[in-house]
């Protein structure tokens, strides 16, 4: 198994008609005034009643838009419908619909009708708009959603709004089959889903006490390739001022042709061959028939499904779009962690039981790379590694996380890029992880830890605990003010001042040079 089905089950693990004039401080219109119940925001559609506890609030479980049921199955999203009274927003809604594969709850808390997001704020009223960040979870485009990330102490430390939102996944998200619309009109439905809420944000965060002038758009992994989407979908155009892009593989975009000949091969295998009757045929078939994703995007003989270039949604490849006219001039502030791959590897090694010796390396390399492997086999020796696995972890980090990274910061010449590499080396793993015959290190994922609640490993030591609170204040400072770069913490320089990354570490965080070398991102550029 080679890097993206390992990177799919692995990312699937870890990893869901205003009522008041003034439409709820949509812009250049005056919000209606705050509810006296700091438990109450109104909104266009209405009234709602969340959660305050002593260091945030939580409105949950928002409907941004209806249910994608029936003939809004496989089409873009439409507004929400409104509600009388007071509708609760204490619970987080269902997950969208996702593979079972590799998913924990098995399929449970999971429905079609998923299109909802969260909005966290601190527990106090501000007398000036607080800036957004809206955050599109990660998990392959086939699992995750919103709640898995709480993030009230990321609001109340950083004295700013978060919105995790969910989005379509998988064939309900990205199915791109001819007979579903238009020519080049077809796909990114999920795509589509993350637009909406942008929308929504915009419309009404002014209700909780967010700035629609100030929003920052971020993601991990899946989440930050959407962000890459973003920057360069005309349909995400003016729908936030900053991007934040973590662990983002923004080179796995799927072309329309490969992607619609995919999925007129998944319409088969699901009883809907038929041209002519496809469309109905699919919106008819039971949600749980459409749980696994139609592949797109091929690494080798592996694949992945996501979004879909060559369209209406989606023109170009954001990689060879990002820094051009075409795309959104904002900072960016972007960035990997030193070990990304391990974790895939770490993952396989546990829970399908794969043993890695000396004779797999040329096949795994083979499997990654095609024709460049016996450069890279060459670039990284076996003799230079303890282990299989970590050699086969380096090369894949370096290749497909980290000097990609570098390439698109190289590539935003017309905003400020602030570039970093989170290096703790010893973060908390998931517990299966810890008893690897090799170390994960500062693996993919692990820093979402710093940021926010996400359970599921150990505490942070007091000096992660010091990390976690210096990243909150970068993430929160860049938020507001477009640099990371606040009171009392290192100087963080943008990118093009000399190519420097900040490393991200427990014993002091600090400025570095040597990224590009460290990864050898000229032997990788060499390769394209």
């Amino acid at each position: 198994m080679t890097p993206a089905t390992v990177l799919l089950r692995a990312l699937c693990v870890l990893v869901a008609v205003a009522l008041i004039a003034g439409c709820a401080g949509g812009r250049g219109e005056s919000p209606p005034p705050p509810p006296a119940d700091p438990a109450l925001a109104q909104t266009a559609a209405g009234t709602l009643r969340g959660v305050v506890a002593e260091d945030h609030r939580l409105f949950a479980g928002i409907p941004y838009a209806a249910p994608p049921v029936g003939p809004l199955r496989f089409a873009d999203p439409e507004p929400a419908e409104p509600w009388a009274g007071v509708r609760d927003a204490t619970k987080f809604g269902p997950r969208c619909m996702q593979s079972l594969g590799g998913d924990l709850e098995l399929g449970r808390q999971t429905d079609e009708d998923c299109l909802s997001l969260n909005v966290w704020t601190p527990p106090a009223a501000s007398a000036q708009p607080r800036p957004v960040m809206v955050w599109i979870h990660g998990g392959a485009f086939v699992n995750g959603s919103g709640k898995i990330y709480d993030a009230g102490r990321l609001a109340a430390r950083g004295d700013i709004v978060v919105v995790t939102i969910n989005y379509r996944l998988g064939a309900l998200g990205f199915l791109a089959h001819p007979a579903l619309g238009p020519p080049g009109e077809v796909g990114n439905y999920g795509l589509a889903d993350q637009q909406a809420a942008l929308r929504w944000v915009r419309d009404n965060i002014a209700a909780f006490g967010g700035d629609p002038d100030r929003v920052t758009v971020a993601g991990e992994s899946a989440g930050g390739m959407s962000v890459c989407d973003h920057l360069v979908a005309p349909g995400s155009r003016g729908l936030f001022s900053a991007a934040i892009i973590q662990s983002g593989p923004c080179q796995a975009q799927a072309a329309l042709p490969v992607a619609q000949d995919r999925s007129v091969e998944y319409a088969a295998g699901r009883g809907c061959a038929d041209p002519v009757e496809a469309a109905a045929c699919l919106r008819a078939l039971p949600a749980d028939k459409l749980r696994d994703p139609a592949w797109f995007y091929n690494i080798g003989d592996d694949e992945l499904t996501g979004p879909v270039t060559g369209t209406a949604a989606l023109p170009r490849d954001p990689m060879g779009t990002i820094g051009g006219a075409d795309a959104q001039r904002v900072p960016v502030l972007m960035g990997t962690t030193r070990d990304e791959f391990t974790l895939f590897v770490g993952m396989q090694y546990v829970r399908e039981g794969v043993r890695y010796g000396p004779q797999d390396y040329p096949r795994l390399l083979a499997d990654a790379f095609g024709r460049n492997a016996a450069a890279v086999a060459q670039r990284y020796p076996l003799t230079d590694y303890p282990s299989v696995p970590l050699a086969y972890s380096a090369a894949v980090t370096d290749g497909v996380f980290s000097c990609i990274g570098d390439r698109m910061a190289r590539a935003i010449t017309s905003s400020p890029v602030y570039f970093y590499e989170f290096n703790d080396r010893a973060a908390p793993a998931p517990e299966s992880l810890r008893t690897l015959p090799f170390p994960v290190g500062a693996s993919h994922s692990l820093e979402l830890r710093y940021l926010f609640d996400v359970g599921g490993t150990p505490p942070l030591d007091p000096a992660q605990q010091k990390l976690s609170d210096e990243m909150i204040d970068y993430w929160s400072s860049f938020v507001k003010s477009a640099s990371p770069n606040t009171d009392g913490r290192p100087q963080w320089d943008a990118f093009g001042d000399g190519n420097r990354v900040m490393s991200l570490q427990p014993d002091g965080s600090r400025m570095i040079d040597s990224f590009g070398d460290e990864h050898q991102c000229a032997f990788w550029a060499g390769l394209r």
